[in-house]
């Protein structure tokens, strides 16, 4: 047993056992604290794929950025435990065979498509880029995107206080 797959085996069951806990948790804090979890772990697992570009971004913006907005918003409304009702009870006992026939109906597309068979065969993601050449494009081609995106997050942040501010 090599060492990347040891890691690899231990990500993958931290980032299942992060997407149950997420799931499964009663207090919304847990929940975002799960998703910082399964978070980290995809870094990870990006790590050993050899994308050190993506590890750091999904590190950066998902782990850090998204999850304070999410913590923000949380302290902010004051959510305590979830209310249990009968619709959720509903969705617990639906929601689980349709997960498994919508996994089932990936799985059937992805094997007999076009794309299914490019991907085990390896020829998808052919053209590899390096972390300078992603950030060259970035903040040149796609500078507008990039900074009209942080305007709208932005926006988003104060319409929230606006929201949330008491008279």
């Amino acid at each position: 047993m090599s060492l990347p797959f040891l890691i690899f085996a231990i990500c993958a069951i931290l980032a299942v056992a992060g997407a149950i806990l997420l799931i499964a948790a009663k207090e919304p804090i847990h929940s975002a604290l799960a998703l910082i979890l399964v978070m980290i772990s995809l870094a990870v697992l990006y790590l050993l794929l050899g994308a050190p570009f993506i590890a750091a971004v999904q590190i950066i913006v998902y782990a850090g950025a998204i999850m304070v907005l999410f913590v923000f918003v949380i302290m902010l409304l004051n959510m305590g435990v979830e209310e249990r009702t009968n619709f959720s009870k509903l969705a617990k006992y639906a929601g689980v065979p349709l997960g498994v026939l919508l996994l089932f109906a990936i799985a059937h597309f992805l094997a007999h498509s076009s794309a299914g068979t490019a991907i085990a065969n390896g020829a998808a993601g052919t053209a590899s880029s390096s972390t300078r050449d992603l950030s060259t494009q970035l903040f040149q081609q796609y500078l507008f995107p990039f900074e009209a995106t942080s305007i709208l997050i932005l926006v988003a942040v104060l319409g929230a206080l606006v929201l949330a501010r008491k008279e």
